[in-house]
C-alpha cells in the first residue's frame, strides 16, 4: 500500500520534477540565465521567489493532499493534480460529476496550512489519450518558450494543461512579465484557453505574510 502511495505521489509531482530537469540540462547546454538551475532541489528553491521556509511548507502541503486524496478515493488522487504556492492551493484535473468536484475541494481544506483553495476541475468526460499526449505537448512547449525568453524568471511559473486549458501559478515580477508568460501561452496551438492565478511578487498579501 505504501508502495502505491508512493508511486502515485512521483506520478502526481512528475509534471514539476520534469520541469526543472528540463531547466537544467537546458542550464547545461549554455543558457546563461538558467545555470543557477543545474543544481540539487534546495538550491532551486533557493532562487525562487518563495523563502525557504514557504517552499517547505508548500511541500509539506502537497504531501498531505496526496495522502488524503489517496486515502479518500484512488481514482480521485488519479484524476486530480495540485499546485501550491505559499499555501494557496490549486486544483486542476477533470472529473465526470459536480459532486466529485466539490468534494475534491472539501478534502483540499482538510490540510493544515491551506489559506486558500482555487477549484479549477472542469466536469467533463473529455479526459482521452488523445487530450492527455496534446495538454503534455502544449505545458511542455510553454515552458521552454517561457525559459528562453530572458524578460521572464520562467522558475517561479508552474504550468498544467487540462483538456486545452492552460493553468498558471506561481510568482510574476510583475504584471509586464505575467502578460509575457499569457502572451506566450495564446501563442500556442491547440489552446482553448488561458487561467492565471500567478501572484505578483510585491502584492500586498505578500508582503503581509498573509
Amino acid at each position: 500500500m505504501r508502495l502505491l502511495l508512493s508511486q502515485l505521489i512521483r506520478h502526481r509531482i512528475g509534471h514539476t520534477v520534469s520541469t526543472l530537469s528540463l531547466l537544467a540540462v537546458l542550464a547545461l547546454g549554455g543558457c546563461g540565465p538558467f545555470l543557477m538551475l543545474a543544481v540539487p532541489a534546495t538550491g532551486v528553491i533557493a532562487v525562487q521567489e518563495r523563502s525557504i521556509g514557504n517552499a517547505v511548507d508548500d511541500l509539506t502541503i502537497r504531501a498531505e493532499l496526496n495522502q488524503i486524496f489517496f486515502e479518500d478515493n484512488i481514482d480521485l488522487l488519479q484524476s486530480v493534480s495540485f499546485n501550491v504556492i505559499e499555501g494557496q492551493v490549486l486544483l486542476m484535473g477533470s472529473v465526470e460529476k459536480p459532486e466529485t468536484r466539490v468534494h475534491a475541494m472539501k478534502l483540499a481544506w482538510q490540510v493544515g496550512g491551506v489559506r486558500e483553495v482555487i477549484n479549477e476541475i472542469q466536469v467533463t468526460d473529455l479526459g482521452s489519450v488523445i487530450n492527455l499526449v496534446r495538454d503534455s505537448w502544449i505545458s511542455t512547449q510553454l515552458t521552454a518558450d517561457i525559459m528562453f525568453d530572458n524578460d521572464i524568471r520562467a522558475i517561479n511559473y508552474n504550468v498544467e494543461t487540462v483538456n486545452g486549458v492552460i493553468y498558471l501559478a506561481g510568482i510574476a515580477q510583475d504584471q509586464q512579465e505575467l502578460d509575457k508568460v499569457v502572451d506566450h501561452a495564446h501563442r500556442i496551438k491547440y489552446v482553448q484557453r488561458v487561467v492565471s492565478h500567478v501572484q505578483l511578487k510585491n502584492a500586498p498579501h505578500r508582503k503581509q505574510g498573509t
